[in-house]
């Protein structure tokens, strides 16, 4: 494994861990050179899964895209990494596990917009402007007032904001 501080290419394990659904396996690494440590995960290597983009294209799922969508989303919040990684985890298995080998990309937009929602309501805000793209401010309220009046979401930190400005 290379290392992501040097570039040297040999390190030692010093710690395996599994994880908690036991589907990859986390290991922290010393890079022999330099003496950083820096932790790589080891999964089993699924059927490759096809994303049908919006224009048609189809590509292999990449993991990383959604990933970097999600930690945009969760910049300067207080999520942590694990977090993140569990609810790519999930997304990941319940694609894996349907018997389609395509999926087209808005499935797996609301599957992310889903789980951040109960996750954390500011970070599905902001992964909801950029995915669905709204063409002005109207459209962005109207998802906000969704979010606020939804029944079965606890009162959140935008609710409170908004009452705390209007009176």
């Amino acid at each position: 494994m290379r290392c992501p501080f040097c570039g040297h290419s040999e390190g030692k394990v010093v710690d395996s861990r599994s994880s908690k659904d036991g589907d990859s396996i986390r290991r922290r690494r010393e890079c022999l050179k330099c003496g950083r440590r820096f932790t790589t995960y080891e999964r089993i290597e699924e059927v490759a899964q096809m994303v049908i983009k919006k224009d048609g294209r189809r590509e292999q799922f990449d993991r990383w895209k959604v990933k970097s969508g999600i930690l945009k989303a969760c910049e300067k919040r207080v999520i942590s990494l694990e977090q993140v990684e569990t609810l790519i985890d999930d997304i990941e298995r319940s694609l894996f596990n349907s018997s389609e080998h395509e999926v087209a990309t808005e499935v797996i937009g609301l599957a992310v917009m889903e789980r951040l929602k109960t996750l954390d309501e500011v970070a599905y805000v902001r992964f909801a402007s950029v995915y669905r793209q709204f063409k002005d401010l109207n459209e962005f309220m109207v998802e906000l007032k969704d979010l606020l009046t939804e029944p079965s979401s606890p009162p959140s930190n935008i609710a409170r904001l908004s009452r705390s400005k209007s009176e």
